[in-house]
């Protein structure tokens, strides 16, 4: 929690966030199910949690009204959540670093796909998954605890 918290106090300020609320996303409950479950992937650089994320097959209700690239289905699809990398360690590719951890998983586990939303304000991800080499797959609207019933991006890596 205190990585997340941290995050969430690091970008305040910045152009594009990721639209996180302490204590409501990610939350306590949410990130103990993904350890429990083997879900919660984190980097490390210097022996300093430097990135975070859950990578597994849950999405979020809206994700059915997508036409996908691929026709996939949910046990086919690694879904990611919550990735995020303080500001202090921006910039020397960790994010990338990670979502190639979850590439290599996937295709280990004969996935078909890799999705995941972006909050419509956050452009700064919007174009690292993109350079990243995910889809564009459309736009909808999602409700999350943190931001209410609010405008998306879905993307998709097709493996």
């Amino acid at each position: 929690m205190s990585f997340y918290d941290a995050v969430i106090d690091g970008m305040q300020n910045a152009e594009s966030k990721p639209g996180w609320k302490k204590g409501i996303y990610p939350d306590e409950k949410f990130l103990k199910g993904a350890i429990e479950r083997q879900e919660l992937l984190i980097g490390i650089l210097d022996g300093v949690i430097t990135g975070a994320m859950v990578a597994n097959h849950e999405c979020a209700d809206g994700y059915e009204t997508i036409e996908w690239k691929t026709g996939a289905g949910p046990q086919e699809v690694t879904v990611i959540h919550a990735l995020g990398v303080p500001p202090e360690h921006q910039g020397k590719g960790l994010a990338g670093e990670m979502v190639n951890e979850v590439i290599r998983r996937a295709c280990i586990g004969r996935q078909k796909a890799i999705r995941l939303d972006v909050l419509a304000a956050n452009v700064s991800a919007q174009r690292f998954y993109l350079s990243r080499g995910f889809e564009y797959c459309g736009t909808v609207k999602l409700f999350y605890e943190d931001t209410g019933l609010t405008e998306f991006l879905l993307y998709e890596y097709i493996l």
